[in-house]
């Protein structure tokens, strides 16, 4: 075997459709796209989800589940994250100045993953009730506001 020798797969590859050639290239007039309709202009983009009449997948599938729109959406922030504050006064801000929220407006919630070595006072809408226990052995507060 040689360069010069060496061959694609028998059947691995296909010449393209070369549309509107004719009607004996079997895609030849009206090049696959039908008589007239949306279809057969120029421009022509199929929306996602249209099938065509037929009733569309996402509306033959039975609906499941509920979604409560007031519920409220926590910023998580693990204990073991801390370390990256200075040990003191735990707000907001400094969260968002450490990175470890991104909007510091939203509600912030902090879980018990890790420990802590410092006393932090920790100012958060919430608190896990391992993370409130840590934070107060630790010598610190865990205030809601």
């Amino acid at each position: 075997m040689e360069l010069h020798t060496l061959k694609p797969p028998a059947g691995s590859k296909k010449k393209r459709k070369r549309v509107g050639r004719g009607p004996g290239s079997g895609k030849g007039k009206t090049s696959g796209r039908g008589h007239k309709g949306a279809g057969a202009r120029s421009g022509f983009k199929r929306k996602p989800g249209r099938e065509g009449g037929q009733m569309p997948l996402h509306r033959r599938l039975p609906k499941r589940g509920f979604t409560n729109i007031f519920k409220t959406e926590y910023q998580i922030v693990n204990l073991a994250d801390l370390s990256r504050c200075e040990a003191g006064d735990v707000t907001a801000e400094t969260l968002k100045k450490a990175g470890l929220v991104n909007k510091p407006n939203l509600p912030i919630k902090l879980l018990g993953n890790g420990n802590i070595d410092k006393a932090y006072n920790v100012k958060a809408q919430a608190f896990s009730k391992t993370a409130r226990e840590k934070i107060e052995a630790a010598g610190g507060k865990a205030e809601v506001v």
